[in-house]
């Protein structure tokens, strides 16, 4: 499936039905009052996050929801049938946007989260409600209320736990093969990734974490070199990052440094994100290799995607970084004292 995290649709909520001009006709009764009913509210137009969708691609093909309009209003006092609702469905973490303005109007990151982007113009009141002691036959209804209408931008920010951050061929895509179910393209040249990919890793009984794979950052990528600036963005969500360096390196620490340097240009706030170094493909290192100090406060795991060596840990360490994190941000219970 060709991966798509940008779009831009319109939508329109429906019209409200017509209220209905009438008068009771019923035999013995020569002059009925009024009894023009209402008419029925508009079709809304709403959103909701699907946990299977994984790419925006379904909004290039098709742009424009309108929702139904509501019925008009009938004699004997009868509303007319509300218009059916539209509902969108968008995947977990879609941001949407007034394509006029900009402003954010919602960010959908809960599984089946739901929000009326547009809603439904009310039905006309029918003549009924308009009769009084001086007016006692009034021959009109109100118009139904136009539904609303926008253009929306959508974005959308992969939901992971673990985000892979490393040069192009530093083994980011062979290592989330290795530990999850996902099979992405593996080749012995840069930029093989060209889309991020999900896997979920399994962690022991019934425990498990999502991991995403983000397409190679190059020196400049904050800047929009390379592939960076167009994906960069999904590891904003991510609670952790794992920063990968290849053992064949010429300079680790160096690459490294690199990395974090156009981490933060493009976000200073994903340097405040607890990170991992991992040094990757240990099954070709010389074997005088000595594990580098990169700095203060972060873990340096020597793993090989090939040989299977430091995986276990790797998980154990991811594990409890995703663990300790979600933890911090669960909110706490008011009930509990």
């Amino acid at each position: 499936m060709k991966f798509v995290d940008s779009a831009s649709i319109f939508v329109q909520a429906g019209d409200g039905g017509k209220g209905c001009v009438s008068f009771r006709r019923e035999k013995f009764v020569p002059k009925g009052g009024p009894d023009g009913g209402d008419g029925g509210r508009g079709g809304h137009v709403w959103l909701r996050t699907n946990r299977q969708l994984t790419t925006l691609l379904d909004f290039r093909y098709k742009k424009k929801y309108l929702a139904v309009r509501g019925v008009h209003g009938q004699g004997a006092r009868k509303t007319g049938r509300d218009g059916a609702d539209v509902v969108i469905e968008v995947p977990c973490g879609t941001i949407v946007r007034n394509a006029e303005t900009h402003e954010i109007i919602a960010d959908l990151t809960g599984e089946e989260q739901e929000i009326m982007i547009a809603r439904g113009g009310k039905g006309g009141r029918g003549n009924q409600h308009f009769a009084t002691p001086t007016r006692q036959a009034p021959r009109y209804a109100e118009p139904g209320q136009k539904g609303e209408l926008l253009m929306l931008d959508l974005e959308l920010k992969l939901m992971a736990d673990v985000g892979l951050v490393g040069f192009p061929n530093a083994g980011k895509s062979t290592l989330i093969s290795v530990i999850s179910a996902a099979k992405p393209k593996i080749a012995d040249y840069p930029f093989t990734t060209l889309v991020p990919n999900l896997g979920i890793v399994r962690y022991e009984e019934y425990k498990s974490f999502v991991m995403a794979d983000i397409p190679g950052i190059i020196e400049g990528a904050a800047e929009g070199k390379g592939l960076g600036l167009q994906f960069l963005r999904h590891i904003e969500r991510t609670k952790i990052l794992a920063v990968l360096v290849s053992a064949d390196s010429p300079d680790i620490a160096d690459e490294y440094l690199t990395l974090l340097g156009e981490l933060e240009k493009f976000s200073k706030g994903l340097l405040d994100k607890p990170r991992i170094a991992v040094v990757t493909k240990m099954d070709i290192a010389p074997e005088d290799f000595e594990i580098p100090f990169l700095e203060d406060g972060v873990k340096v795991l020597p793993i090989s995607s090939v040989s299977g060596q430091g995986l276990k840990e790797l998980k154990d360490a991811l594990w409890k970084e995703v663990s300790e994190r979600t933890r911090a941000d669960e909110p706490l219970d008011e009930g509990v004292a």
